[in-house]
């Protein structure tokens, strides 16, 4: 029931984001909060989606939502994000046929892998204890009136009655409604046009157990000594290929599966059904033909095109919009509670200040900060999503991604760095200069990888890769544990790791000229590494021929800050899958 005709701030939406902002400012204010959705029910009976968690998010609802003992009660802890790709010359109808890419060690900032239902019931009644939090759900006719000058006017249905009441702040977090960003024609799109089908079933789905191997051999295989011991099955586990990958997630007494694909690859109408999703899934991946058509579907939905931009998302004139009523891209590294965790966080602050020339000023900046938080991911989403399909490249792509995610997204959360208007002046023109190399990097590895592609593929055994054998990503990770530093300080732990993200970028791209060229000291060719210029890499082999062969005869030698022998297992890799086709080739002619 409404005990009031004016709120502090009135948030429409009742799931992940709404509840989240909700508990974040009962947390941190005393300001009067209703809370509206069109369900009666909190939460819905439906099982929700979007269940992974990685730094930014899970300390967000840890540490700053104070929900860290339900989440280490109620949920599993999170073994990183593991990715898997089938490996040539083996049926791939075994665990142990798949080559694996991953962190070995649990993440210090610990992750979880959340039930939605359970987490936002649990959200929903910490904040009904709370004597300034007000709920009416079964809304229907809502509507709402912007004020430049004054208070919001909010009107709708519940319960038989009629209701009209204003807000300071009204908060839209109605996710795919998009109430507010559909009323004011906020909406835009992107580049990114993917799709997910996506259900649960009942029990666990354990892929180290996908085999035909007794229980002792699965413990006792080999590779122990590189993948560890810790539960394969405890990750966001994610089945790779070219434009498409699919999940297999943990939770308690249930497993969610999913695939995600670029329409363009992926027929809908092959994965747009629970039957047919499995019958492509066991077909593509036939390991999980030993398990999905036998487990017991509990829910089940899909999504045709779910990534979306937004021309605005936060304004001085006290509105905002947070998680999906807002800005979505892509499900690959769990990235929309991050979204949620930073806007959230940019929301409260403003709410919190009084003064209208610095809210103002804030606004503006928060703005600028939300859409370079999305506008920097959207180059993974468009244009390497194809080289899922290729350990190697999206090695390089991934080893870069989380570099720049840990120092740059993680590091400054952590500290309370990004409603600092010093530090963001400061932090944004350094993640500036990453946008122009990220985008040629990334497209420089989906050339690569359109190249690899339609090499032969000779048969070999599985490759066993850690990402962190990348220096650049272990140096980002030492950021978590930088807390309660200075502005002055966090700019010299900021440029440091944009060093390492320079040179890391400078040693990938002469690691693929390496590769396509079949020029192998050009990862230590001092003139030629020298000579690249990051901002305009452009993969076409013949280019790459003619510019490396100015450079040809160079004695220099490069010396890299970190072991430049890290990506030197693919190289050995490709020249015996080379080997073995030359040799299939020499056999076949001479039986001729």
């Amino acid at each position: 029931m409404v005990e009031t005709d004016h709120y502090d701030v009135v948030i429409i939406g009742a799931g992940l984001a709404g509840l989240a902002l909700s508990r974040q400012l009962l947390l941190y204010s005393d300001k009067k909060i209703l809370l509206l959705d069109k369900r009666t029910e909190i939460p819905q009976k439906k099982q929700k989606v979007g269940e992974s968690t990685v730094q930014v998010s899970a300390y967000y609802y840890a540490k700053v939502l104070d929900l860290e003992e339900h989440l280490s009660i109620e949920h599993f802890m999170k073994y990183n994000l593991r990715y898997y790709w089938k490996t040539p010359g083996k049926a791939n109808d075994a665990f142990e046929h798949y080559s694996h890419a991953f962190i070995q060690r649990f993440s210090n900032i610990c992750c979880y892998q959340l039930d939605r239902n359970r987490f936002e019931g649990e959200m929903f009644r910490l904040n009904s204890r709370n004597p300034n939090f007000t709920f009416i759900g079964g809304v229907g006719e809502l509507s709402v009136s912007l004020s430049k000058d004054g208070p919001h006017s909010i009107g709708f249905k519940a319960g038989g009655g009629e209701y009209a009441l204003t807000a300071t702040w009204v908060v839209d977090t109605s996710g795919r409604g998009k109430h507010l960003a559909r009323q004011m024609d906020l909406g835009k799109e992107n580049p990114i046009h993917h799709g997910t089908s996506f259900y649960w079933v009942e029990g666990l789905v354990n892929i180290d157990k996908l085999t035909e191997l007794s229980p002792k051999e699965i413990r006792m295989k080999k590779d122990r000594v590189e993948t560890g011991h810790s539960p394969f099955w405890l990750a966001t586990n994610h089945f790779m290929g070219e434009g498409f990958w699919f999940w297999v997630i943990p939770l308690h007494h249930i497993t969610s599966l999913g695939l995600v694909y670029d329409n363009r690859i992926v027929p809908r109408d092959r994965v747009s059904t629970v039957p047919k999703l499995i019958e492509w899934i066991c077909e593509e991946f036939p390991l999980f033909a030993r398990d999905l058509p036998y487990r017991k579907v509990l829910d089940q939905s899909s999504i045709k095109d779910f990534s979306y931009d937004c021309k605005q998302t936060i304004s001085s004139e006290r509105w905002a919009l947070s998680g999906e009523a807002g800005r979505f891209t892509d499900p690959l590294y769990s990235p929309g509670s991050d979204l949620i965790s930073l806007h959230n966080t940019l929301i409260t602050d403003a709410i919190l200040t009084d003064d209208e020339d610095e809210l103002s000023a804030k606004c503006w900046l928060y703005e600028q900060l939300e859409e370079v938080f999305y506008q920097g991911t959207v180059p993974a989403y468009a244009v390497t999503y194809d080289a899922l399909g290729d350990q190697e490249a999206f090695v390089l792509k991934y080893a870069w991604e989380l570099s720049i995610y840990f120092g740059f997204y993680v590091f400054p959360f952590i500290n309370d760095f990004f409603t600092d208007r010093r530090f963001l002046l400061m932090y944004l023109g350094r993640f500036s200069r990453l946008g122009l190399i990220n985008t040629n990097l990334q497209a420089f590895i989906s050339g690569y990888f359109q190249w690899k592609k339609n090499r032969p593929a000779a048969a070999r055994e599985p490759v066993f890769y850690d990402f962190t054998n990348i220096a650049a990503l272990r140096e980002a990770e030492k950021c978590f544990y930088k807390v309660g530093v200075s502005v002055d300080e966090a700019r010299l732990v900021l440029d440091a790791q944009l060093a390492n993200l320079e040179e890391t970028a400078r040693y990938f791209a002469a690691h693929i000229y390496s590769m396509a060229l079949g020029e192998k000291g050009a990862v230590h060719n001092r003139t030629f590494i020298e000579s690249i210029d990051l901002g305009n890499l452009n993969f076409d082999v013949n280019q790459m021929r003619e510019f490396y062969s100015r450079h040809a005869e160079s004695i220099g030698r490069y010396e890299w800050s970190f072991d430049a022998t890290v990506l030197e297992r693919f190289r050995t890799e490709a020249e015996a899958e080379v080997m073995e086709s030359e040799v299939a080739m020499a056999s076949s002619e001479f039986s001729l």
